[in-house]
Protein backbone atom coordinates (compact mmCIF):
# COMPACT_ATOMS: atom_id res chain seq x y z
CA UNK A 1 0.00 0.00 0.00
CA UNK A 2 1.42 3.40 -1.10
CA UNK A 3 0.17 5.14 1.71
CA UNK A 4 1.96 2.67 4.12
CA UNK A 5 4.83 3.41 2.17
CA UNK A 6 4.81 7.30 2.46
CA UNK A 7 3.89 7.60 6.17
CA UNK A 8 7.09 5.01 7.17
CA UNK A 9 9.16 7.74 5.38
CA UNK A 10 7.58 10.40 6.98
CA UNK A 11 7.91 8.90 10.68
CA UNK A 12 11.65 8.74 9.45
CA UNK A 13 11.99 12.80 9.11
CA UNK A 14 9.68 13.37 11.48
CA UNK A 15 12.69 11.93 13.89
CA UNK A 16 14.85 14.08 11.75
CA UNK A 17 13.12 17.00 12.44
CA UNK A 18 13.35 16.41 16.13
CA UNK A 19 16.89 15.59 15.74
CA UNK A 20 17.44 19.17 14.04
CA UNK A 21 15.33 20.81 17.06
CA UNK A 22 17.69 18.44 19.66
CA UNK A 23 20.27 20.60 18.21
CA UNK A 24 19.32 23.73 17.86
CA UNK A 25 17.57 23.26 22.33
CA UNK A 26 21.60 23.05 22.95
CA UNK A 27 21.90 27.08 22.77
CA UNK A 28 18.25 27.51 22.56
CA UNK A 29 14.97 27.37 24.86
CA UNK A 30 12.84 24.49 23.81
CA UNK A 31 10.08 26.74 23.74
CA UNK A 32 12.26 29.37 21.27
CA UNK A 33 13.09 26.30 18.76
CA UNK A 34 9.23 25.90 18.85
CA UNK A 35 8.38 29.10 17.87
CA UNK A 36 10.89 29.40 15.43
CA UNK A 37 10.19 25.89 14.04
CA UNK A 38 6.34 26.63 13.95
CA UNK A 39 7.23 30.34 11.85
CA UNK A 40 9.25 28.60 9.42
CA UNK A 41 7.07 25.62 8.41
CA UNK A 42 4.18 28.38 8.40
CA UNK A 43 6.28 30.33 5.95
CA UNK A 44 7.25 27.36 3.89
CA UNK A 45 3.35 26.38 3.92
CA UNK A 46 2.35 29.64 2.62
CA UNK A 47 4.41 29.43 -0.38
CA UNK A 48 3.98 26.29 -1.03
CA UNK A 49 -0.28 26.87 -0.70
CA UNK A 50 -0.64 28.51 -4.57
CA UNK A 51 1.22 25.90 -6.02
CA UNK A 52 -0.19 22.84 -4.49
CA UNK A 53 -3.66 24.50 -3.75
CA UNK A 54 -6.82 24.01 -1.44
CA UNK A 55 -9.97 25.18 -0.60
CA UNK A 56 -10.88 26.91 2.26
CA UNK A 57 -14.05 25.76 4.31
CA UNK A 58 -14.79 26.63 7.69
CA UNK A 59 -14.93 23.18 8.76
CA UNK A 60 -11.47 22.49 7.58
CA UNK A 61 -10.22 25.55 8.63
CA UNK A 62 -11.71 24.37 12.12
CA UNK A 63 -9.92 21.21 12.40
CA UNK A 64 -6.35 22.06 11.10
CA UNK A 65 -6.32 24.87 13.76
CA UNK A 66 -7.64 22.26 15.97
CA UNK A 67 -4.60 20.14 15.18
CA UNK A 68 -2.62 23.28 16.08
CA UNK A 69 -3.98 23.18 19.83
CA UNK A 70 -3.71 19.73 20.47
CA UNK A 71 0.26 19.96 19.34
CA UNK A 72 0.93 23.03 22.15
CA UNK A 73 -1.31 20.99 24.59
CA UNK A 74 1.26 17.39 23.49
CA UNK A 75 4.19 19.40 23.88
CA UNK A 76 3.32 21.17 27.20
CA UNK A 77 2.40 17.47 29.26
CA UNK A 78 4.75 15.78 27.38
CA UNK A 79 7.74 18.58 28.98
CA UNK A 80 5.94 18.41 32.09
CA UNK A 81 6.06 14.38 32.11
CA UNK A 82 9.68 14.28 31.01
CA UNK A 83 10.54 16.40 33.84
CA UNK A 84 9.80 14.11 36.60
CA UNK A 85 11.03 10.93 34.71
CA UNK A 86 11.77 8.41 33.86
CA UNK A 87 12.51 8.94 30.64
CA UNK A 88 12.99 5.55 29.85
CA UNK A 89 9.22 4.61 30.48
CA UNK A 90 7.15 7.92 30.04
CA UNK A 91 9.02 8.47 26.42
CA UNK A 92 7.40 4.97 24.92
CA UNK A 93 4.44 5.50 26.97
CA UNK A 94 3.77 8.65 25.18
CA UNK A 95 4.47 7.16 21.59
CA UNK A 96 2.89 4.09 22.07
CA UNK A 97 -0.74 5.79 23.30
CA UNK A 98 -0.05 8.11 20.29
CA UNK A 99 -0.42 5.41 17.75
CA UNK A 100 -3.11 3.44 19.59
CA UNK A 101 -5.90 6.17 20.11
CA UNK A 102 -6.01 6.77 16.60
CA UNK A 103 -5.76 3.65 15.60
CA UNK A 104 -8.83 2.26 17.75
CA UNK A 105 -10.71 5.44 16.67
CA UNK A 106 -9.93 4.76 13.00
CA UNK A 107 -11.02 1.12 13.51
CA UNK A 108 -14.06 1.81 15.55
CA UNK A 109 -15.83 5.41 14.82
CA UNK A 110 -13.90 5.21 11.20
CA UNK A 111 -15.03 2.18 10.23
CA UNK A 112 -11.65 0.70 8.92
CA UNK A 113 -10.90 -2.92 8.36
CA UNK A 114 -7.70 -4.42 8.09
CA UNK A 115 -6.61 -8.29 6.76
CA UNK A 116 -4.90 -10.82 9.40
CA UNK A 117 -1.64 -8.61 7.54
CA UNK A 118 -2.66 -5.30 8.90
CA UNK A 119 -3.65 -6.48 12.27
CA UNK A 120 -0.27 -8.36 12.38
CA UNK A 121 1.95 -5.31 11.42
CA UNK A 122 -0.13 -3.03 13.79
CA UNK A 123 0.87 -5.26 16.72
CA UNK A 124 4.63 -5.50 15.38
CA UNK A 125 4.45 -1.98 15.21
CA UNK A 126 3.39 -1.16 18.68
CA UNK A 127 6.31 -3.20 19.97
CA UNK A 128 8.87 -1.81 18.08
CA UNK A 129 7.41 1.95 19.29
CA UNK A 130 8.23 0.69 22.44
CA UNK A 131 11.72 -0.90 21.55
CA UNK A 132 12.80 2.26 19.21
CA UNK A 133 11.80 4.99 21.89
CA UNK A 134 13.57 3.38 24.91
CA UNK A 135 16.58 4.67 26.24
CA UNK A 136 18.30 1.93 28.34
CA UNK A 137 20.07 3.23 31.57
CA UNK A 138 22.27 2.07 34.39
CA UNK A 139 18.97 1.32 36.73
CA UNK A 140 15.25 1.49 36.30
CA UNK A 141 12.77 3.52 38.07
CA UNK A 142 9.50 3.02 39.06
CA UNK A 143 7.26 6.44 37.39
CA UNK A 144 5.14 8.03 39.26
CA UNK A 145 1.40 8.24 38.89
CA UNK A 146 1.09 11.96 37.61
CA UNK A 147 3.94 11.36 35.17
CA UNK A 148 2.09 7.75 33.34
CA UNK A 149 -1.06 10.28 33.46
CA UNK A 150 0.42 13.27 31.64
CA UNK A 151 2.58 10.83 29.32
CA UNK A 152 -0.82 9.48 28.26
CA UNK A 153 -2.81 12.71 27.90
CA UNK A 154 0.35 14.18 25.86
CA UNK A 155 -0.06 10.77 24.25
CA UNK A 156 -3.68 11.15 23.21
CA UNK A 157 -2.69 14.97 21.92
CA UNK A 158 -0.67 14.04 19.48
CA UNK A 159 -3.19 11.17 18.87
CA UNK A 160 -5.46 13.64 18.98
CA UNK A 161 -3.48 15.95 16.31
CA UNK A 162 -3.36 13.33 13.75
CA UNK A 163 -7.54 12.74 14.05
CA UNK A 164 -8.32 16.13 13.52
CA UNK A 165 -6.25 15.97 10.08
CA UNK A 166 -7.98 12.93 8.78
CA UNK A 167 -11.48 14.66 9.39
CA UNK A 168 -10.63 17.23 6.99
CA UNK A 169 -11.16 17.02 3.19
CA UNK A 170 -9.25 16.02 0.33
CA UNK A 171 -9.91 19.66 -1.63
CA UNK A 172 -8.62 21.63 1.32
CA UNK A 173 -5.10 20.77 -0.02
CA UNK A 174 -2.38 22.26 2.53
CA UNK A 175 -4.84 24.31 4.27
CA UNK A 176 -5.31 21.88 7.46
CA UNK A 177 -1.10 22.47 7.42
CA UNK A 178 -1.23 26.16 7.15
CA UNK A 179 -3.83 26.32 9.80
CA UNK A 180 -2.02 23.87 12.04
CA UNK A 181 0.60 25.92 11.80
CA UNK A 182 -1.10 29.71 12.91
CA UNK A 183 -2.29 27.90 16.07
CA UNK A 184 0.72 26.57 16.87
CA UNK A 185 2.60 29.45 15.89
CA UNK A 186 0.51 32.20 17.57
CA UNK A 187 0.59 30.57 20.71
CA UNK A 188 4.41 29.98 21.21
CA UNK A 189 5.25 33.16 19.95
CA UNK A 190 2.88 34.50 22.47
CA UNK A 191 4.49 32.60 25.35
CA UNK A 192 8.10 33.64 23.95
CA UNK A 193 6.94 37.49 23.87
CA UNK A 194 5.97 36.78 27.65
CA UNK A 195 9.22 35.20 28.80
CA UNK A 196 10.97 37.98 27.23
CA UNK A 197 8.86 40.44 28.87
CA UNK A 198 9.17 39.29 32.23
CA UNK A 199 12.92 38.48 31.64
CA UNK A 200 13.11 42.53 30.75
CA UNK A 201 10.96 43.80 34.17
CA UNK A 202 13.09 41.88 36.28
CA UNK A 203 16.73 43.75 34.77
CA UNK A 204 17.86 40.21 33.04
CA UNK A 205 19.65 40.45 29.53
CA UNK A 206 16.78 39.64 26.43
CA UNK A 207 19.42 36.76 25.76
CA UNK A 208 18.61 35.16 28.74
CA UNK A 209 15.17 34.60 27.63
CA UNK A 210 16.23 32.87 24.33
CA UNK A 211 19.20 30.94 26.47
CA UNK A 212 18.43 26.96 27.35
CA UNK A 213 17.53 26.75 31.16
CA UNK A 214 17.31 23.80 33.00
CA UNK A 215 17.23 20.16 31.42
CA UNK A 216 17.52 20.28 27.42
CA UNK A 217 14.81 18.84 25.59
CA UNK A 218 14.34 19.03 21.70
CA UNK A 219 11.38 19.99 20.76
CA UNK A 220 9.10 20.09 17.77
CA UNK A 221 5.47 21.62 16.84
CA UNK A 222 4.67 17.77 16.67
CA UNK A 223 4.91 17.22 20.24
CA UNK A 224 7.37 14.81 19.72
CA UNK A 225 10.50 14.94 21.90
CA UNK A 226 14.36 14.13 21.05
CA UNK A 227 15.64 12.15 24.27
CA UNK A 228 18.53 10.91 22.71
CA UNK A 229 20.42 14.18 23.24
CA UNK A 230 18.86 15.09 27.44
CA UNK A 231 21.38 16.26 29.01
CA UNK A 232 22.01 18.99 32.05
CA UNK A 233 21.97 22.71 30.95
CA UNK A 234 25.42 24.79 31.94
CA UNK A 235 25.37 27.00 34.07
CA UNK A 236 23.86 30.79 33.64
CA UNK A 237 27.63 32.21 33.71
CA UNK A 238 28.51 29.60 31.43
CA UNK A 239 25.63 30.02 28.67
CA UNK A 240 27.09 32.51 26.07
CA UNK A 241 24.53 34.11 23.75
CA UNK A 242 23.03 31.73 21.08
CA UNK A 243 25.44 31.14 18.12
CA UNK A 244 23.70 31.21 14.66
CA UNK A 245 23.93 27.47 14.41
CA UNK A 246 21.47 27.23 16.32
CA UNK A 247 18.83 29.13 15.01
CA UNK A 248 19.70 27.69 11.55
CA UNK A 249 18.84 24.20 13.29
CA UNK A 250 15.36 25.14 14.34
CA UNK A 251 15.05 26.73 10.92
CA UNK A 252 15.72 23.31 9.55
CA UNK A 253 13.45 21.56 11.72
CA UNK A 254 10.88 23.59 10.73
CA UNK A 255 11.22 22.74 6.94
CA UNK A 256 11.70 18.63 8.26
CA UNK A 257 8.82 18.77 9.85
CA UNK A 258 6.55 20.35 7.18
CA UNK A 259 7.72 17.60 5.11
CA UNK A 260 6.54 15.38 7.47
CA UNK A 261 3.17 16.52 8.17
CA UNK A 262 2.49 16.57 4.04
CA UNK A 263 3.67 12.99 3.83
CA UNK A 264 1.56 12.29 6.72
CA UNK A 265 -1.71 14.33 5.20
CA UNK A 266 -1.19 12.48 1.69
CA UNK A 267 -0.27 9.45 3.75
CA UNK A 268 -3.91 10.08 5.37
CA UNK A 269 -5.90 10.52 2.55
CA UNK A 270 -4.78 7.92 0.53
CA UNK A 271 -4.91 4.97 3.11
CA UNK A 272 -5.81 4.45 6.75
CA UNK A 273 -5.68 6.42 10.14
CA UNK A 274 -5.13 3.29 12.04
CA UNK A 275 -1.92 2.12 9.77
CA UNK A 276 -0.49 5.82 9.17
CA UNK A 277 -0.49 5.86 12.84
CA UNK A 278 1.05 3.04 13.64
CA UNK A 279 3.74 4.05 11.43
CA UNK A 280 3.75 7.71 12.25
CA UNK A 281 4.71 6.75 16.07
CA UNK A 282 8.05 5.23 14.79
CA UNK A 283 9.57 8.25 14.42
CA UNK A 284 12.48 8.10 16.79
CA UNK A 285 13.99 5.84 14.26
CA UNK A 286 15.25 8.70 12.22
CA UNK A 287 16.30 10.48 15.36
CA UNK A 288 18.62 7.26 16.34
CA UNK A 289 19.31 6.82 12.99
CA UNK A 290 20.94 10.39 12.38
CA UNK A 291 22.51 10.42 15.74
CA UNK A 292 24.41 7.40 15.00
CA UNK A 293 25.84 8.53 11.35
CA UNK A 294 26.07 12.57 12.27
CA UNK A 295 27.32 12.38 16.21
CA UNK A 296 28.56 8.31 16.16
CA UNK A 297 26.03 7.92 18.87
CA UNK A 298 26.02 4.14 20.04
CA UNK A 299 22.63 2.65 19.01
CA UNK A 300 21.06 -0.19 21.89
CA UNK A 301 20.54 -3.41 20.90
CA UNK A 302 17.07 -3.00 21.98
CA UNK A 303 16.76 0.00 19.78
CA UNK A 304 18.20 -2.37 16.73
CA UNK A 305 15.57 -4.56 17.21
CA UNK A 306 13.04 -1.97 17.24
CA UNK A 307 14.15 -0.52 13.92
CA UNK A 308 14.32 -4.48 12.02
CA UNK A 309 10.46 -4.89 13.56
CA UNK A 310 9.49 -1.24 12.07
CA UNK A 311 10.62 -2.42 9.09
CA UNK A 312 8.68 -5.59 8.78
CA UNK A 313 6.01 -3.92 10.34
CA UNK A 314 5.73 -1.86 7.12
CA UNK A 315 5.87 -4.30 5.02
CA UNK A 316 2.96 -6.22 6.86
CA UNK A 317 0.91 -2.62 6.54
CA UNK A 318 1.72 -2.45 3.40
CA UNK A 319 0.14 -5.34 2.64
CA UNK A 320 -3.05 -4.62 4.80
Amino acid sequence: MLSASIALVGAFIYGAADFFGGRAARGLRSIVVTAVAALTGLVLLLALLPVMGGVWTPGDVAWGALSGVFGVIAIALLYACLAIGPMSILSPVTAVTAAIAPMIWGLTIGGESLNSFGYAGLGIALVAVVLVGFIPGKKVVRPSGRGVLMAIGSGLAIGGFMISIDQTSAASGLVPLVMNRVANASITVVIVLVLILVTTRRGRPLVSALRVDGIEVGMTPTGHADLEHTRPAPAVAQRPTPHARFWLFAIICGVLDVAANTMMLVALRLGDLSIVSALTALYPSGTIILAAIVLRERVATVQWVGLGLALAAGVLLALA
